[in-house]
């Protein structure tokens, strides 16, 4: 359910808040209270409610920075996740009761850290539980574009296949090609670990190397250069996280580095990639195609990739399976619990240290 905008009279503001959605009845001053924005696993749900108060959007729809602000002000605990802006507007409205922000997510570049730890607000997230699954989604994306997978499911849905042919539907080889990883951290890896048993060769470009036991087992070579990188491989898989460095950190400079006969597949962030750029290049037949699971909202540069069959869109997939969800759930709980009995939350985000 959508939540109600916070108001400054002190009746309307308890009014809105016997409104909100409550989960095991009336809130007691004696019991932690969680916020959470977006509708979570039911299991999650329960789990939460066994140990604490629960207020919240019990709907699919995210909430407006007015209603998070309205939220934040009314728990001890907040657990967002991605498309819930917690930017300096909320900081500076979310009210002094806010302690602790657990996200249901990995990726945190919707939080404006710095703020909250000026706010001496706790940020957790929920890393490493997604990994496996990401990975198998970037891996599917590396195989499905080449090979021409869903263009081929396209063409007997439309009655255009009749039988074989030396010549239909030739794809690209993915064994013996070379696969550029940028961001080599656990999902990175997990990328890596699938491609090399595909027979890809790994490259990547981290700002520093990872450790030589591992770039040994991975047989990965590392390239300082992205651009060096870029123009020597056929695949790019975009795996490092959103932060203000790795803004279009693949440019248009940069993907013009790349050979025509080159893929992109981003399982990460839309921002690290310019998809204006990017679509210029693919409809110019200056890149081979492209498998992006993130893209911006407004779909204005994706619009025009819609149709196009060296192009396959997903709507952020790469972690939607069930047990990644509820493992999701699971580390929200253990922060909270942990930051509750006084312990120090394990997966806890301190500015500056990643």
């Amino acid at each position: 359910m959508a939540m109600p905008p916070e108001n400054s009279d002190n009746k309307e503001n308890s009014d809105h808040e016997e409104s909100l959605s409550l989960k095991n009845g009336p809130i007691s001053s004696k019991r932690l209270v969680v916020g959470v924005t977006r509708r979570l696993p039911e299991a999650t749900f329960k789990r939460l409610g066994d140990l604490f108060e629960i207020i919240g959007n019990e709907s699919d729809a995210p909430l407006s920075a007015q209603e998070l602000v309205s939220l934040a002000r009314r728990v001890d605990v907040l657990s967002p996740t991605l498309g819930d802006d917690l930017n300096t507007h909320f900081f500076e409205n979310a009210g002094s009761r806010l302690k602790m922000i657990a996200n249901f997510g990995s990726g945190t570049d919707h939080i404006d850290i710095d703020k909250a730890a000026a706010a001496k607000i706790v940020v957790t997230n929920t890393p490493s539980v997604l990994s496996e699954d990401a990975a198998d989604m970037a891996m599917a994306l590396i195989l499905a574009v080449p090979r021409r997978l869903v263009e081929g499911v396209h063409s007997i849905e439309r009655g255009e296949f009749s039988g074989w042919s030396p010549t239909w539907m030739l794809g690209s080889r993915v064994r013996g090609k070379k696969l550029g990883i940028i961001g080599l951290g656990r999902v990175g890896q997990a990328v890596a670990r699938r491609a090399k048993a595909f027979g890809l060769e790994i490259n990547y470009h981290n700002r520093k190397p990872i450790n030589q036991h591992m770039e040994r087992e991975l047989e990965a070579t590392y390239w300082e250069s992205l651009d060096q990188m870029l123009h020597r491989v056929d695949i790019v898989s975009v795996n490092c996280p959103h932060t203000p460095a790795t803004y279009h950190l693949l440019s248009r400079r940069r993907l013009q580095k790349l050979q025509p006969h080159a893929y992109v597949v981003n399982i990460s962030r839309s921002e690290i990639i310019d998809e204006e750029a990017l679509s210029d290049m693919i409809l110019e037949g200056r890149l081979a195609g492209a498998g992006l699971d993130v893209f911006k909202r407004d779909l204005k540069d994706i619009n025009r990739l819609m149709n196009e069959p060296n192009v396959v869109l997903l709507p952020h997939m790469a972690s939607a399976t069930v047990e990644s969800r509820l493992e999701m759930g699971e580390r929200v709980i253990i922060n909270i619990k942990m930051w509750v009995d006084g312990h120090p939350p394990p997966d806890r985000i301190i500015p500056g240290l990643d």
